[in-house]
Formats: C-alpha cells, sequence, structure tokens
C-alpha cells in the first residue's frame, strides 16, 4: 500500500543563493556553499527526486509513474501527463536580486525546445525589511519601448514592484518578466520546466568573472505584450479549515492554518495531493502509515489514499496542493 512519500532535497548553488535554506530549512550536503534553491519534488531529466522514506527508499519519482501510474497521481492526471510529473516544486532563498527574466508559454516551448513552458506561484515563505519583487509591466509597454529599455539597461524601470511580507501570494503566467527581490524566500510551485530566458543581470559577474549570458533576443518574442495584470493574489485565510488561495488549469492551492486535528478526505478530486510545510510541526497519519512534516519539508500524498488525519503539534501552517 502507498503512504506519504518523502523526497532528498536536490540543492542547487546559485550566485544569488545564502545560507538560509541550511540555518532555517535544514537543506544541507556534502558542499559548504550557497544554496539558492532546493527542488524538492522533480521529475526533471536531470534531476529526479528520490524517496527518503518507507519501503520505497531510494526509488525515485519517474519510478515510481511507470510502476504505480494512477495509483501515484491520479487515473485523470496520468491519462494527461503520462509517465511525466505535472508540476515541479521549489523552495528558493534571494539574498541578492535574481536576474529580470521571462519564461516560455507552452506553445513557443514546445516549438523551441519540445518541452513544457513555465507557469508558476509564489507563496512567500520569509521577507526582509524592504524586500520586494518585481512582476509584470507597470502600465501598457510596446514591444519597441520594451527593446529601448533592455538596450539602455532601464527595464526595471518599466517593472511593476511588490513589496512584500510572509504569506503574500504572486501568479506568474508564462510571459511576464519578473525578478525575486533581494532578502525574499518563496515556495515555487510551477510547471515542470526550467526553461528561462534572462534579459538583464543588475550588471553583475558570475562565478567566472564574466557577465551572464543574456537571451534577449528569445525573450522578445516569449514575453506576452498584450497582457498586463497585477501579479499579487488576495486571498481570506480560515482558521482549523481548508481556505483555498487560487485554482488553474495548472495547480490548485489551498492553506491549512491549524492547532486542532483535521482529517481530510481527497476521494472525490483523482489527484495527488502535496504538502509543503512552512510553519509548525505536523504529523500525517493513515491505517498503516505515520509521517512527520516540520517547516520546510515536503510530502506527496498519493493519490490512492482517500483519507489522511492530520495533528498538529503546535500552530501549524501546510500549503496544499493538487491537480
Amino acid at each position: 500500500m502507498l503512504y506519504p512519500l518523502k523526497f532528498s532535497p536536490i540543492l542547487k548553488e546559485r550566485i544569488w543563493g545564502g545560507k538560509v535554506l541550511s540555518e532555517k530549512y535544514c537543506k544541507t550536503d556534502d558542499r559548504q556553499t550557497k544554496f539558492g534553491e532546493s527542488w524538492e519534488i522533480s521529475d526533471l531529466d536531470d534531476d529526479i527526486s528520490v524517496v527518503t522514506n518507507g519501503f520505497l527508499a531510494e526509488n525515485n519519482l519517474r519510478e515510481l509513474i511507470e510502476t504505480y501510474m494512477g495509483e501515484l497521481v491520479g487515473d485523470t492526471v496520468f491519462d494527461k501527463a503520462g509517465l511525466g510529473f505535472p508540476l515541479l516544486f521549489k523552495i528558493i532563498d534571494a539574498q541578492d536580486d535574481l536576474s529580470v527574466q521571462v519564461h516560455p508559454d507552452d506553445v513557443l516551448a514546445q516549438q523551441r525546445e519540445g518541452q513544457n513552458g513555465k507557469t508558476e506561484m509564489w507563496y512567500v515563505i520569509h521577507a526582509e525589511e524592504n524586500a520586494g519583487i518585481y512582476a509584470g509591466f507597470n502600465k501598457p509597454v510596446e514591444k519597441q519601448d520594451y527593446i529601448n529599455a533592455v538596450q539602455n539597461k532601464e527595464i526595471a524601470s518599466l517593472l511593476q514592484f511588490y513589496p512584500v511580507k510572509k504569506g503574500d501570494l504572486f501568479f506568474i503566467p508564462a510571459g511576464t518578466v519578473h525578478a525575486l527581490g533581494k532578502g525574499v524566500g518563496v515556495v515555487e510551485i510551477q510547471q515542470p520546466s526550467d526553461i528561462t530566458y534572462r534579459i538583464f543581470d543588475w550588471n553583475r559577474v558570475g562565478a567566472s568573472g564574466l557577465p551572464r549570458e543574456l537571451h534577449v533576443a528569445e525573450a522578445v518574442e516569449a514575453i506576452h505584450f498584450d497582457e498586463n495584470t497585477d501579479c499579487k493574489i488576495e486571498y481570506e485565510e480560515k482558521f482549523n479549515t481548508t481556505s483555498n488561495l487560487f485554482r488553474s488549469e495548472f495547480f490548485n492551492i489551498n492553506t491549512i492554518v491549524f492547532d486542532k486535528p483535521l482529517q481530510k478526505n481527497y476521494s472525490t478530486i483523482d489527484s495527488f495531493v502535496v504538502y509543503i510545510c512552512v510553519e509548525g510541526e505536523v504529523h500525517l497519519f493513515g491505517d498503516d502509515f505515520h509521517e512527520v512534516l516540520i517547516a520546510g519539508q515536503t510530502a506527496l500524498i498519493p493519490a490512492s489514499i482517500p483519507e489522511i488525519n492530520l495533528v498538529p503539534k503546535i500552530k501549524s501552517r501546510l500549503l496544499e496542493v493538487y491537480v
């Protein structure tokens, strides 16, 4: 019988990374370096998550999908995504500004790379004073205006800047120019793609001492100039119950903020569920399992588990994601 699966985090060294992932969320390995990203659940070819708990330990996610198919991800999800896992989950720590960038949509990504596009969502888990993000244009922008701004290294002047605090939520559709700002940490939920077109990198150099590669020409065709929506998502969060944050064709996101036991029934959704613990400590109980999540940990609940009991040790907060 399947059970909640936990995976070894895939840690990514980044020039803009820091020590928060290791010091606050216990994301460490043999390298003593600055980590910018922890890939919590991934099925990308070079970065496939490996199970750490239970009898399936040391099996990777792709092997599990090949074996369990709809029992793991849900029949509807399997019919659509096949042997691929339809989402990628990350925890990101930005100790410096990330590059200004854009991701292609499904149509362009398939034409150029034969891959998915990348629509993503950010849930802020920590933010330093005056920290923020850039997402979308701050006014209607024509293509030539954008090109002029890039050439003059003034692209940031065209972007909407959002001051952020813990709990803020942002939806970043493919084709939206964006950048995480210095001092912001997020849970990122996204389509399974790593295609990024870097537009501007704040005039810094990479580890080689040279400026990092830009993808200005590729980015022009990826940007959706005709779409200029507010990327910040407002929501109402309730206590000791499930609160919906956002629904889309790619993912549904809820929060559970609680200090009392809750029973969850997933018999009607025909999908896996992913929990990301962003605060506290939560025990997951079923007939044949007991798993624990602390802040910074993630679990995949197979679709074959219709009910699960959640018991917080202290006041806790989970993100709950399914498709």
